[in-house]
C-alpha cells in the first residue's frame, strides 16, 4: 500500500519529480505518483485528497511549475505533511514556482524543497524522515542510505 503520495500538475513534470519516487522505493516506501492539477482539475485534487489518509497515504509531496498553487492548495485540504518541490518549467526558471511555494499563509504550512530534481530526491528522503519517527523499518532504511552515502564518499578525487 503507498504511503506516500507525489503529485504533480502536469505530465511534463515526471522526469522532475522521478528521483522523489525512486528514493522512496530505495528505502522501501510505496509511492502512488498522480498527475493532479490546482488550476485544470481542481475536483481532482479535492476528491483525493479526501481520501488520501484512509487510503494509508502519510505524507504528500507536490511538484509544480509557474503559479505553482498545487502544494499550497493540497494543503488547504489534509492535515496530513505536504512537502513542495518547485519545478523550472517557466521562462523564469523557476523562481516563481519557489515563491509561489514557499510564501504560504501563516496556518497552512508547505514544506519547501528546492528547484527541480535535487529538491524532488530530497523531498522523498525527508518523507521517509517524516515516517521514522514512528516506523523502526522506516528509520533503519534510512540511516542506512544515510551510511551508504557517507561510505560512498570518496575521500578524494
Amino acid at each position: 500500500m503507498a504511503r506516500v503520495a507525489i503529485l504533480m500538475g502536469s505530465p511534463n513534470d515526471y522526469e522532475v519529480m522521478k528521483p522523489a519516487e525512486k528514493v522512496l522505493a530505495q528505502l522501501g516506501i510505496e509511492s502512488d505518483v498522480r498527475v493532479i492539477s490546482a488550476h485544470r482539475t481542481p475536483a481532482r485534487l479535492v476528491s483525493f485528497l479526501a481520501e488520501a489518509e484512509d487510503q494509508g497515504i502519510e505524507v504528500v509531496i507536490c511538484g509544480a511549475g509557474g503559479a505553482a498553487h498545487l502544494a499550497g492548495a493540497a494543503a488547504a485540504h489534509t492535515p496530513l505533511p505536504v512537502l513542495g518541490v518547485p519545478i523550472d518549467s517557466s521562462p523564469l526558471n523557476g523562481w516563481d514556482a519557489l515563491l509561489a511555494t514557499v510564501q504560504m499563509p501563516p496556518g497552512v504550512p508547505v514544506a519547501t524543497f528546492g528547484v527541480g530534481a535535487w529538491g524532488a530526491k530530497n523531498a522523498g528522503i525527508f518523507a521517509a524522515q517524516i515516517m521514522a519517527g514512528a516506523d523502526a523499518e522506516v528509520r533503519k532504511a534510512v540511516e542506512k542510505f544515510r551510511a551508504d552515502q557517507t561510505a560512498n564518499a570518496p575521500e578524494r578525487p
